[in-house]
């Protein structure tokens, strides 16, 4: 007797928006989850409703994207922040998105940090506590191995894994750092192909918002994912 077939694989395709620098509305029609900047590294009130309606509008989830209060550098410099104050940021700007996607008819699904605390959470245990209790029980996106994933985990809240295919890796796993060569990929061909081998690996790959022709590469990644059999889903 033949096996029955399997049921499609389920992957998310997520990019970052509200950031001032994106093309929104095009990002929005390709992508199945949303980080909504949430005011610290970019972003602000009125920004952050019009990306929480046209997402809810479109069936998009809504995640919170959280970040160092560093507008200026784009909250991409390690900060050493006082728990405490870490806590208090990040409840903040997961409470100001919350308000403002309820008053669009939407919910806020997860949190995934930004930029340099995204790699700090990675590693620091102190400032991953801070982004845990700063969020309540949202489910957590970030890096395979993480530590903040790790410590979701262990308080047994849900934890997402999250590929790049457009950006290098290094031998231990993290992102290549920018301002090195290679680091950013820009051939959407490529990126499309390495989206199909990390959605192997990982709930949900993510193309960068504010890289030139994202609304191109999501929509290559989007297309080869589904070619490759996967079903697309938000978180």
């Amino acid at each position: 007797m033949a096996s029955p077939p399997q049921a499609p694989r389920a992957i998310d395709l997520n990019a970052d928006l509200g950031e001032e620098v994106t093309d929104d509305e095009g990002l929005l029609a390709v992508v199945t989850s949303a980080n909504v900047a949430c005011g610290y590294h970019a972003g602000n009130p009125a920004i952050m409703r019009a990306v929480c309606a046209d997402a809810v509008r479109l069936g998009v989830s809504i995640g919170a994207q959280v970040s160092y209060a560093d507008r200026p550098r784009f909250g991409r410099v390690e900060l050493d922040v006082a728990v405490d104050l870490l806590t208090e940021q990040i409840l903040d700007q997961v409470g100001t998105l919350v308000e403002i996607a309820a008053a669009e008819g939407g919910t806020v699904r997860y949190v995934k940090p930004h930029g340099a605390l995204y790699h700090r959470v990675a590693r620091d245990p102190d400032q991953a506590g801070a982004v845990l209790v700063g969020s309540g029980d949202l489910p957590v996106l970030g890096l395979p191995g993480a530590v903040v994933l790790e410590l979701a985990q262990a308080s047994g809240r849900r934890s997402l894994l999250e590929g790049f295919p457009d950006r290098a890796y290094t031998p231990a796993g993290g992102l290549v750092a920018r301002d090195q060569p290679g680091a950013v990929f820009t051939d959407s061909a490529l990126i499309a192909a390495r989206a199909v081998e990390l959605a192997a690996a990982v709930d949900s790959v993510c193309v960068h918002g504010d890289t030139p022709g994202a609304v191109d590469h999501a929509r290559a990644c989007r297309d080869a994912l589904e070619t490759a059999g996967f079903e697309l889903h938000g978180l």
